[in-house]
């Protein structure tokens, strides 16, 4: 071990080859390395995938005691718990699940653990400060650190009872990790870890290699198989009710013949969790999940991420679509809509305690935006975490195939008369039917064949009708009622007097179905990297392990583009550290030979 204050960003890169196998860090990594490492506290907010946990990995290997990382969630403890292993880390967690508990306990008063994983429901108990006091300690690093602040998506009221753990062990540094945090969730963190001003290191947002794309949904079964053909490998899917993913994760698979798994509460505990073994594992399973799963997985091979519906805020979509892709290789985030979906979330808005009810209208009024826009998707999530990014992107879908934008504001203030002149209490079919001039039997009941606003609407004004319904329920100036109709709200009535004008992006022709860049693992078809994925299923199967822990998918493309000879040669390979090197060495030298 080294101490502190005599490390240098030199011997850091140093023990990032010898560990981790890489030549130098990404991204803002030796900023928030070399802040630990001089006992300094920060908030890192970095994107998924842009490697936060070797923030605290690395210094954990170089500092003399042990770093405790409070983590949310079991599953996400063990699973970075393998990895950290895989490299020859010293780790263990101490959960309820853990029945090596005494065990874990006695290496780390012996000062045998580089890193202990604990929650925050166990990190903030008087008895947890007292066993941390028999050794010596090198960090607090707390994971997934916007659950810290009541302004955050997942606010965990333990998280808030951190402080008084940290503030008795003053000389230790802190390091608060997290990829969604907007500017007033940053503040509140560091106000409630005790980490100075100048402690934040921001990263930046953006995940480059990602493609977003929002769609109207149709028919998401079909929808989302064209997704899975065009992205092999692992993926996700969002759906927002236990029967929607049930149904979903059936439909799919019988549609596609691919391995298609369910994952919510509702399950029994051993179905869940065999369902989330096996996507882990897996290299081209897609399991059909509620908004919960995820979070407590690290799998880097995703290869997209769909949603079925809308998420609950622009923060909630950034952190579930950054499950794709952490492995920095090319994959997709595609949202598919309904107006039902705003809604029934603007229905909600009623059951939330006043004093939040505006922050969360807020939410949902910028969710619609990133969903109504015909602008680069990625510039309105960036600028939503307060970046100033180019006005495109080049991998979004409105910046791929830019949409045809339409003046509808004649067209919106004859369907919100329409609404008002119905009584405020029927759908968007009824509401068609009477300004198309349809002869339907309810119209004639009704007399709104006699309405000023009956057959006001035709031709291609008609076929706008239903985007324009969807994008006015989007952005709240139309609301549902409470039996199933539509009534007028947001600036409906500014509409109306012509105060305010709408635009809305008309919805594109169905055309052929193009893939998304380089979304194979294997572009080139190279034998030897199919050789090389074989040997990794191998191994995995022998150590009990997902394939990823063993060697990510980049490390075995430069693997058979440089073809290295000798274990020395093998190295010299991105994420071939000492650790890796040693247990695996010789058998992919072998096989490289052999081809």
């Amino acid at each position: 071990m080294v101490a502190s204050d005599t490390t240098s960003l030199k011997h850091a890169r140093e023990a990032l080859r010898a560990t981790f196998g890489f030549d130098d860090f990404r991204g803002r990594q030796a900023d928030v390395v070399g802040r630990t490492l001089a006992g300094l506290s920060s908030l890192a907010v970095m994107p998924t995938g842009a490697g936060k946990s070797l923030t605290y990995q690395l210094p954990a290997v170089m500092l003399e005691g042990t770093c405790v990382v409070i983590s949310p969630l079991i599953a996400l403890m063990h699973d970075q718990l393998r990895s950290a292993r895989a490299n020859g880390i010293r780790a263990a967690t101490l959960t309820s699940a853990d029945a090596d508990w005494r065990e874990t306990q006695d290496a780390f008063r012996a000062g045998e653990l580089d890193l202990l994983y604990v929650a925050p429901e166990r990190a903030s108990q008087p008895a947890f400060r007292d066993f941390l006091a028999s050794t010596k300690l090198a960090l607090f690093a707390v994971d997934e650190a916007h659950c810290v602040s009541e302004w955050g998506h997942d606010f965990r009221p333990d998280y808030r009872m951190l402080r008084p753990l940290m503030d008795a062990f003053p000389a230790v540094p802190r390091l608060a990790l997290t990829a969604t945090a907007d500017r007033q969730t940053r503040a509140d963190v560091m106000a409630q870890l005790g980490i100075p001003d100048d402690g934040l290191v921001l990263a930046g947002f953006d995940r480059p290699n990602i493609r977003y794309a929002i769609r109207h949904r149709d028919n998401p079964v079909r929808q989302i198989a064209a997704l899975m053909a065009d992205r092999p490998g692992p993926g996700i899917v969002y759906a927002q009710t236990r029967r929607k993913v049930e149904d979903l994760a059936q439909k799919l698979g019988d549609a596609t013949g691919r391995a298609v798994k369910p994952y919510h509460a509702g399950l029994a505990p051993e179905i869940r969790a065999a369902n989330q073994a096996a996507f882990v594992a897996s290299e081209d399973m897609v399991i059909v999940a509620t908004v919960a799963f995820g979070m407590g997985i690290d799998k880097p091979d995703v290869r997209f991420v769909a949603h079925v519906g809308v998420p609950k805020s622009i923060e909630g979509y950034y952190q579930e679509t950054g499950r794709a892709g952490r492995d920095g290789d090319p994959a997709a985030a595609t949202m598919f809509w309904g107006a039902g979906d705003f809604a029934t979330a603007r229905m909600r808005l009623a059951e939330v305690d006043e004093d939040r009810r505006n922050a969360e209208r807020s939410r949902l009024d910028a969710l619609a935006g990133l969903v109504e826009t015909p602008h680069c998707r990625r510039a309105v999530l960036l600028r939503h975490f307060g970046e100033n990014p180019p006005e495109t992107c080049g991998n979004c879908d409105n910046c791929l195939d830019a949409p045809d934008v339409t003046d509808a504001t004649e067209l919106a203030r004859k369907l919100l008369s329409a609404v008002y002149r119905t009584g405020q209490s029927f759908g968007m079919g009824h509401l068609q039917k009477v300004l198309t001039g349809a002869q339907d039997e309810r119209i004639l009941q009704r007399g709104h064949d006699r309405l000023s606003v009956f057959g006001i609407v035709e031709g291609d004004d008609a076929r706008l009708l239903q985007p324009l319904g969807r994008a006015l329920q989007a952005r709240g100036d139309l609301v549902p009622t409470e039996h199933g109709g539509l009534a007028l709200g947001g600036s409906a009535r500014e509409i109306l007097k012509g105060e305010r004008d709408v635009a809305i992006v008309v919805p594109p022709k169905r055309t052929r179905r193009t893939r998304g860049g380089n979304a194979e693992a294997n572009p080139v078809g190279d034998p030897l990297f199919e050789a090389l994925r074989e040997l990794r299923r191998e191994l995995a199967a022998e150590a009990q392990v997902p394939p990823y822990v063993i060697f990510h998918d980049s490390t075995l493309r430069e693997m058979a583009a440089v073809r290295p000879a000798s274990l020395g040669e093998l190295g010299r390979i991105g994420g071939v550290g000492a650790k890796k090197l040693e247990a695996y060495g010789k058998r992919f030298v072998d096989e490289i030979g052999r081809h």
